[in-house]
């Protein structure tokens, strides 16, 4: 198959939402319809005893919370389909946001009873500030919720997207008896049986004909032509374009976890979601049809495989092909790197791949080369925009629990803060560890993981401290006047970056205030300003 037909092949997207909403029990239904699995896991369920394939981190099975963004890949109808599974978690959001930059289109998932929430609505700002398209998935139809048009009416309100239905719910909860697909212009009725795979579809293109009453009874029958009558004369309809534009963006009902509304969307999302996009770079847009290879890393997993201890790059490829023992420059480090075993994923499950192409995830062997955000190029000197980095709002002290594993504790913490979940900094003088991270949760998982995979305990201690600013200045006078001023208050990053940890925003504005000529930097992506 040619170049130009295998990018074409190529659908990259990630599922976001708020917790709770059935991003993973979605993923689950999508590779089941891939054929990429036999029995769909879930979450939380006591009958089902399949754990989720994408949640496959031990803490992750426990709290039935997705806590790192997970990779899968499956083929479907001819397309090469790539899943990113998203944490909903607002602690995790990180993970989150730098994601959306290796995607090319995103699902959002909204739950029926409680509709758009504060998290998804912080996700969504992002993809429309990136243009990336839009497809609504609007998920547990089987219980009782809002009205179809009142949760479109939120969606467009609170989220500030231009909706129009592909398919429609025949009634809603215990009324709920299936779908009407606009888009295929076919009925699917609801048999409440979830381990029935496929439902079958009754082809229907005339609403008017009196089979309709047949088929789901009078009442409903009379309510879905008003329904489809007003839903012509609401929305706009389709139009490929401006769904590629990020001005459209299509709605389906259904229920993930009854396996139910999810081959419309996945069907329709093959046909209509884009292929791989450009990227622009700090030089140029790079193209996908560009023969040299350029790539990204947007995020680092330690201990993927426990046993081994490995750490692995997650790389986005944008352009060009990505071939096994062919050496590629790192653009920071400026030297030639060759990968022996790339892999491709299937959530935790990895196989090396020969050849890689434009919107695939590779998965690369790391030994503390990659920094979130580095660039892969065949020789030409760029590094691609837009991945975001946070400042840390909650701080802790390391308190090592057993002083026979020191050694043990020091290797974890550092290769769990390469992840960029949460960030290092050495308190100068004296050598005390902080923690920062953005969300409390992520103590929790840092702790557990350091237990679990690297044999080490600590107990964190609270420190309340306002904001880490990264400190830089050309006036050298100035700023050793500040670190005497300021000893107490300083640290070090994990790279001897020079930090201030201000404990109250009134002292940082004093600090700035007396110290013109030194620059506070809200984010460790300082020198890329």
């Amino acid at each position: 198959m040619s170049f130009l037909k295998e990018i074409q092949r190529r659908r990259t997207f990630g599922i976001i939402s708020h917790p709770d909403a059935g991003k993973t029990t979605l993923t689950e239904k999508l590779l089941l319809f891939g054929g990429a699995i036999q029995e769909a896991g879930a979450v939380k369920n006591n009958k089902i005893k399949k754990g989720a394939t994408s949640d496959f981190m031990e803490i992750e099975r426990q709290r039935g919370i997705s806590v790192s963004t997970s990779v899968l890949a499956f083929n479907y109808k001819g397309k090469k389909i790539n899943i990113l599974d998203t944490p909903g978690h607002k602690d995790f959001a990180e993970d989150t946001f730098r994601t959306l930059t290796a995607v090319d289109s995103v699902i959002v998932v909204i739950d029926v009873a409680k509709g758009v929430e504060e998290q998804t609505e912080k996700l969504v700002s992002v993809c429309r500030m990136r243009h990336i398209p839009i497809i609504v998935f609007i998920n547990k139809l089987d219980r009782e919720g809002k009205d179809a048009f009142d949760l479109m009416d939120e969606v467009e309100q609170k989220l500030g997207l231009n909706v129009t239905p592909l398919s429609f719910p025949i009634g809603m909860g215990y009324d709920f008896q299936g779908i009407y697909n606009i888009w295929e212009q076919n009925i699917n009725l609801f048999s409440g049986d979830s381990r029935k795979n496929i439902e079958d579809t009754i082809a229907f293109s005339d609403i008017e004909s009196p089979e309709l009453e047949k088929i789901i009874g009078e009442k409903p029958a009379v309510k879905l032509r008003d329904e489809l009558e007003l839903i012509s004369e609401v929305y706009p309809a389709f139009d490929r374009d401006e769904y590629l534009a990020g001005n459209l963006q299509p709605v389906f009902f259904g229920s993930a976890l009854n396996n139910f509304g999810v081959r419309e969307l996945l069907d329709c999302f093959v046909e209509i979601a884009p292929a791989p996009r450009a990227k622009e770079s700090e030089t140029r847009l790079v193209k996908p049809e560009e023969e040299k290879m350029a790539g990204f890393v947007f995020k680092i997993h330690a201990n993927m495989d426990p046993k081994h201890r490995d750490r692995l790059a997650f790389v986005k490829i944008v352009s060009g092909t990505f071939e096994r023992n062919k050496p590629y420059m790192h653009v920071r480090l400026n030297k030639n790197l060759k990968f022996s075993s790339p892999n491709a994923f299937f959530a935790e499950k990895k196989e090396i791949v020969d050849i890689s192409y434009p919107g695939d995830i590779v998965g690369l062997h790391d030994t503390g080369n990659f920094k979130i955000g580095d660039t892969l190029t065949e020789g030409e000197i760029m590094s691609f925009k837009g991945i975001p980095s946070f400042s840390p709002e909650h701080f802790r002290y390391i308190n090592n629990a057993d002083p026979l594993k020191s050694k043990q504790l020091d290797k974890g913490i550092r290769q769990l803060m390469d992840e960029g979940v949460a960030q290092l900094f050495i308190q100068q003088p004296g050598s005390r560890k902080i923690v920062g991270t953005v969300g409390q949760l992520q103590f929790e998982v840092i702790n557990y993981r350091l237990e679990h995979e690297y044999g080490a305990s600590c107990r964190f201690m609270p420190k309340n401290y306002y904001k880490a600013c990264w400190i830089t200045s050309d006036n050298e006078e100035q700023l050793t006047s500040f670190k005497r001023a300021k000893t107490n208050y300083l640290a070090l990053d994990k790279d001897d970056n020079l930090v201030f940890l201000a404990e109250t925003p009134f002292l940082l504005t004093m600090a700035e205030q007396d110290y013109p000529d030194i620059r506070f930097h809200k984010t460790s992506e300082f020198k890329l300003d």
